[in-house]
This record gives structure tokens, C-alpha cells and sequence, in this order.
């Protein structure tokens, strides 16, 4: 699934491309066509991320003026120089160059202001975002019974944070995924939700997530880059039985949650 820092890039993108003038919109697949004619030679008002969760505000006179999408484990939004649909295009918003095209996606709705609102309540703090607050995140983090692992997955605590944040904030923190909430204190909280900014503010800008610091890059090393469909370089994340960077330990694994975990058992020693 599209970590958080994908989301906002796509915002990015689409607030860039498609905000000049009234829009094209069509549902090649047919599955949205009624709400997508709803919203043909409309402009776009602004694009914006809220953690994995993506709204398109047009600019129209009905109440049902926001397309709410979230993309799921398979959801696509690609951007390409406009051409004839390919595959099966839930939702296309197009210029007379460039087309927007969502395949496969969790879900994709015509909402209202309001709708949107409690959608965006039922989440968590997003690190990307100037107006989260992270005292709200810290103080719900300190009623929580749970492993700081779990939480951090927990998007209605951590939006946009996935299981490849999760695994490489904790490991550049020191943190074992396994110590309970109620033991962090507010200083290792803030360096937590601190790192998170800034690895997904990059990813954002690169369009990958690197997590390793300068002195462990592949130049810096003298080692091979990482091959793996994620892209990226990183400390643990599907890194199993491979030596960790820093100290030569075997990186272990296991399941936490029903999600696949990656950690140091030296750098981070259990609590």
C-alpha cells in the first residue's frame, strides 16, 4: 500500500497540472461515469493529502463537489501526456495534454465539505502536514496499551505512516518496535515524529523512501545498491538475515499484527 509521503506527492502534482482551467472528466471503466459527468468542464479548486487519503475539491456549485480517494493495496493515479485510456480508468481528469488516470482503487467517492471532514476525523496526526498536532498524537499515545511497533501503524494515531516508515524511523531512534507506549517519554516521541517529517518530506520530493544517513549510503560503504521493487535505500525494511549497516547484526523479522516487522535485535535492544 502507497505510503503517506505518495499521496502528497500526488496532490503536489495534481495541483501543478490540473489547476489552470475547466477540466475533462470522464469514467472510461463506467463504474463513476454518473458522478464524473457531475463534475465535467469544472475546474480544479486544490488537491490535498491527509495521511494515505487523497480529496480533489472541483470547483462547482453542488454539495457533491470532492472526489475522495483512497488508493488501497493495488490503486494507481499516474500522470502521463494524454493519449487513448488504458486498462480499466475508474476516474480520468485530463487537460488537452495531460491526463490524471485512477486504476484499481479502494475506493473512490463523490463527497461533500462535510463528509470530508469527518472522513479526516477519524484520523490521526499526519507528519507531513503543518497542521497536525503532535501533542494531540502524544497524548492519545500515552493511553495506548500497545507496542510503539503497532501504533505506529495505526492510522487513526499515525497517518500516512506505513510499514516501511514504521520499521526505519524506529531503527534510526534506537527504539525497540516491541517497548510499550506508556514507556517512551516525550522526548523520544518528538525525535520519532521529528524523523518521520523529514524522511517523508524527502520522499515526497524524490518520489522514493532513502532512510540511510550520508555515512551509509552505498558510496560512503563501497557496497552494492539496493535491489528490491521498493526502491530505496534503507537500514532493516526486507533486509532479513542481512548484516545491518551500522553494527553487523543479522536483521531479524517477524509478525506483528498481521504486517510483516523488521528490526536490529542489537541496535535495538528489547525494552
Amino acid at each position: 500500500m502507497p505510503e503517506g509521503h505518495v499521496i502528497h506527492r500526488l496532490a503536489r502534482e495534481l495541483n501543478r497540472d490540473f489547476s489552470e482551467a475547466p477540466l475533462h472528466v470522464s469514467s472510461p471503466q463506467g463504474r463513476f461515469r454518473t458522478e464524473a459527468e457531475l463534475l465535467d468542464a469544472h475546474p480544479l479548486a486544490a488537491a490535498e493529502a491527509w495521511g494515505k487519503h487523497l480529496f480533489i475539491d472541483f470547483d462547482t456549485d453542488r454539495p457533491e463537489h470532492i472526489v475522495h480517494i483512497h488508493l488501497g493495496l493495488i490503486g494507481k493515479l499516474q500522470i502521463n501526456p494524454l493519449a487513448e485510456p488504458v486498462g480499466e480508468v475508474r476516474f480520468r481528469m485530463a487537460t488537452d495534454e495531460l491526463a490524471a488516470d485512477l486504476r484499481g482503487p479502494q475506493w473512490c467517492r463523490l463527497i461533500t465539505d462535510g463528509e470530508r471532514d469527518a472522513a479526516i476525523d477519524k484520523l490521526g496526526g499526519d507528519p507531513l502536514r503543518e497542521d497536525s498536532d503532535p501533542d494531540a498524537t502524544w497524548m492519545r499515545l500515552r493511553r495506548a496499551s500497545r507496542s510503539i511497533g503497532a501504533l505506529l501503524m495505526d492510522q487513526k494515531l499515525f497517518a500516512g505512516v506505513g510499514n516501511i516508515y514504521r520499521a526505519e524511523t524506529l531503527f534510526r531512534q534506537g527504539i525497540s518496535p516491541f517497548t510499550s507506549a506508556k514507556m517512551l517519554d516525550r522526548g523520544e516521541f518528538d525525535a520519532i515524529w521529528s524523523d518521520l517529517s523529514e524522511l517523508m518530506r524527502d520522499g515526497v520530493d524524490v518520489g522514493r523512501i532513502d532512510t540511510v544517513r550520508p555515512e551509509h549510503t552505498p558510496e560512503a560503504m563501497g557496497r552494492e545498491p539496493r535491489k528490491d521493487d521498493h526502491g530505496g535505500e534503507v537500514y532493516v525494511y526486507r533486509r532479513t538475515g542481512q548484516p545491518c549497516y551500522v553494527c553487523g547484526t543479522p536483521i531479524s523479522e517477524t509478525v506483528m499484527e498481521g504486517r510483516n516487522l523488521f528490526w536490529c535485535e542489537a541496535c535495538q535492544p528489547s525494552p
